[in-house]
């Protein structure tokens, strides 16, 4: 039994030495046959003789044109060999890849690291389906945008302030009239009626925010393409802010202000937008651009915040609830 044991192993280790030893692998590219013996070419053949060498052995080795000498295991087997080696060459990634294993012998698992990454990697081109996933995010984003902005619309059609505030522009600008009696179809004219209180409020109400009109610009493709221009303008910005502020030492003006205010108060640009300009001006007054103010002022706000919370009946219920503890939910149906 040990003596069995030992010849085995010496057998596997022998196998494989010999198979490092010329850089052949079995179950990598052609095993432990060369490709280039198998084609009857060499390594300093090209493309087109590789070719041109696979298609004459097609021709002599395809199992329809063997003959009765030659079972239909044997022809479909020689046949595979040669459509291998050839599937192997033709290509010049792969073909380097195989060329590598034969001068790297050594390099045991990273040569089947490369043919299984091959074989397993997708056929398209990584950069196309980036761009076929940026341009359905794009769409994506332009359409719920579109989405949001119509749904604001329809709702600020619907408040009565904002509504007969359209209604009197339209009458001042002559696009409104009140309904004759003498209309047939007054289904059609209050629908032509609701058209123009919707665009009165298109064009003259400034809604901000998440809900804003959608602009071009916001589109990640856009972002994309002018991201180095973006970039530029943010260095320069930035440069001319160090420049002017901290070497130059000049006041602030009310844009830098309104800046640092949205900086120190941690709110972002569509939270910024959404503030009326009494709010952004009372910030400037009692001047919320310096850090230290800006703090003092969001501490006393979420104090403030929480005092309310904690007065609100519905909270104080569910500091009750959670203090009894929930409920346990369970399968037990007896």
């Amino acid at each position: 039994m040990r003596l069995l044991v030992h010849l085995v192993s010496f057998l596997f280790i022998g196998h494989w030495h010999c198979s490092v030893v010329y850089g052949l692998l079995e179950g990598l590219y052609c095993g432990v046959e060369n490709c280039y013996d198998v084609l009857g070419v060499t390594r300093e053949s090209t493309k087109s003789e590789i070719s041109k060498a696979y298609r004459g052995l097609a021709r002599k080795f395809h199992p329809d044109v063997q003959g009765p000498d030659v079972t239909k295991e044997e022809a479909e087997s020689n046949f595979r060999r040669i459509a291998t080696a050839y599937e192997v060459l033709r290509e010049e990634a792969s073909r380097e890849d195989y060329d590598y294993m034969v001068d790297n012998p050594d390099e045991y698992y990273a040569h089947y690291y490369r043919y299984y990454r091959r074989r397993t990697a997708p056929n398209v081109d990584v950069r196309l389906i980036l761009a076929v996933m940026i341009t359905l995010i794009s769409g994506i984003q332009y359409y719920s945008s579109w989405e949001k902005y119509e749904s604001a619309i329809k709702y600020l059609a619907t408040i009565p302030k904002y509504r007969l505030k359209a209604v009197e522009i339209a009458k001042q600008e002559k696009m409104y009239s009140e309904t004759s009696k003498k209309v047939k179809d007054k289904a059609k004219d209050r629908e032509e009626k609701e058209l123009i209180i919707r665009k009165v409020i298109e064009e003259k109400m400034d809604i901000r925010g998440g809900y804003a009109k959608p602009n071009w610009r916001d589109v990640l493709w856009v972002q994309l393409i002018i991201s180095p221009y973006s970039i530029y303008c943010y260095f320069s910005w930035y440069m001319l802010w160090v420049y002017k502020f901290q070497i130059c030492k000049e006041e602030y003006g009310d844009e830098e202000k309104l800046y640092l205010i949205k900086k120190y108060l941690k709110l972002s640009n569509m939270e910024f937008d959404d503030l009326e300009d009494e709010t952004k001006d009372e910030y400037i007054e009692l001047e919320l651009w310096q850090k230290s103010k800006a703090l003092e002022w969001k501490t006393e706000k979420d104090e403030e915040a929480k005092r309310e919370l904690s007065q609100s009946a519905r909270y104080k219920a569910y500091r009750r609830y959670m203090k009894k503890g929930p409920g346990r939910l369970t399968f037990d149906d007896s």
